[in-house]
């Protein structure tokens, strides 16, 4: 493995709150989970991997001599506990390792630690700038489709759907939406595709409508690169790719022409993987990951490359683990749980769990009464580090981000301080 090769290197913070995290995390690695307490939460227990053999025992050794405890798995991956009050004196020294290998691993392991730490570059969004770090922002959502698995579809029945559309886009904005999310086309588990023609036509004539009705941004919701660049001049502001840039090899290229932030989601969902039940909607099964999280955080940094690659910038870049896109009702929960861990990717992180079918099989609810369950799925979202949750419910998630955010985030605010400050 060349030095160029090590550059590629992935440095996870692992955050592991249940035991059985850390059995998962050690058997990734090939032993037992030891007896003793171990730690919560991410920056005290990090995966590297792949890395030369030689580095991996440089790293092995130095780790160990500064208190901490390494597990190895094969030749090229490792698993660090470690204080971190002692993390920065070991990567000042690895930093001036003779071999350069040892080097790149610490520098791509101190730009780990540094983004758990510190918010992204604020990113300015049409109408709004966003302060990562300071406040949890709310998508609100408009499906211009007739078949939403949540039953908010407005071409449902035949009456004036764009009339209803500019009073539903009002209403949600009224109750505290930051963004509003239109798509034309239901991703739901089983959902079948439509045409270009068809998507175009639902979606233009509602951006259109809507940027007009609202001041403030309008994400256009789509993985076709010519239902993005008509909703752009249309005059949407970001584009919500459900399939991460990696469905339509002209996306990239189109969100880097025009300037616009971009959500690039995780999603790795097969038909052939999905079943349905009328009561509950549908749901993944046999989803196979050789481990979740480092699956996920891999082929979402892949995705980052493909946007960087065609000129995207880096700070245009928002990413979204995908609740319910090819995962199964435990890969969520986990996935919500250990959220934090996307954190090493530096970028804004969107999460979208509102109504979703794994509050419906984890409470045995139907989608409209799924309201608390998502309510808690947006206080874990907002705890474990989410910049904006996508949400149905927006007068009842708004509340629950701002009383989450006066908790976690230590700096309680007002619709109105956030109002006013954003419009003067």
């Amino acid at each position: 493995m060349s030095a160029q090769q090590v550059q590629a290197v992935r440095v996870r913070a692992i955050s592991s709150y249940i035991p059985e995290d850390w059995h998962t995390e050690f058997r990734a690695h090939g032993h037992r989970a030891p007896t003793m307490l171990l730690p919560c939460g991410p920056g005290i227990a990090w995966e590297l991997g792949p890395v030369p053999p030689s580095t991996v025992h440089h790293l092995k050794a130095a780790v160990e001599a500064y208190g901490g405890h390494v597990w190895l798995s094969g030749q090229t991956r490792l698993l660090a506990l470690l204080p971190p009050w002692h993390l920065e004196e070991l990567l000042s020294a690895l930093a001036t390792h003779a071999d350069p290998e040892v080097t790149s691993c610490a520098h791509a392991w101190r730009t780990a630690w540094q983004r758990l730490h510190t918010s992204p570059r604020p990113l300015t969004i049409g109408p709004l700038t966003c302060e990562w770090g300071t406040r949890t922002y709310i998508m609100g959502i408009l499906n211009v489709t007739p078949d939403s698995f949540s039953g908010d579809g407005l071409l449902r029945g035949n009456g004036p759907w764009l009339e209803t559309l500019v009073k539903r886009a009002r209403q949600l904005v009224a109750w505290g939406a930051d963004l509003l999310d239109i798509g034309g086309e239901s991703t739901r588990p089983g959902a079948p595709p439509i045409s270009l023609d068809e998507e175009l036509r639902r979606v233009i004539p509602a951006v259109r409508a809507v940027v007009q009705a609202v001041n403030v941004p309008i994400s256009v919701d789509t993985y076709k690169a010519e239902v993005a660049r008509q909703a752009i001049e249309a005059g949407a502001h970001l584009v919500n790719d459900v399939w991460g840039l990696r469905m339509d090899p002209d996306m990239a290229r189109v969100v880097a022409d025009y300037g616009v932030p971009v959500v690039i989601m995780h999603n790795r969902s097969r038909p052939k993987e999905a079943v349905q039940e009328p009561r509950l909607g549908g749901r993944y099964v046999g989803v196979h990951y050789t481990h979740l999280m480092r699956d996920i955080l891999e082929e979402l940094g892949a995705s980052i490359d493909i946007a960087l690659r065609h000129g995207v910038p880096e700070e245009h870049i928002i990413v979204d683990p995908g609740i319910g896109f090819g995962k199964s009702v435990e890969h969520n929960v986990e996935l919500l749980r250990r959220l934090d861990e996307l954190r090493v990717l530096g970028r804004p992180i969107l999460v979208g769990p509102s109504r979703k079918s794994f509050i419906g099989y984890t409470l045995d609810l139907p989608p409209e009464e799924r309201v608390e369950g998502t309510a808690a799925a947006v206080v874990l979202s907002v705890s474990r580090g989410a910049d904006i949750v996508r949400v149905h419910d927006v007068l009842v998630m708004k509340r629950v981000a701002q009383m989450t955010d006066a908790m976690v985030r230590g700096t309680p605010r007002t619709h109105q301080q956030d109002y006013r400050e954003e419009h003067r």
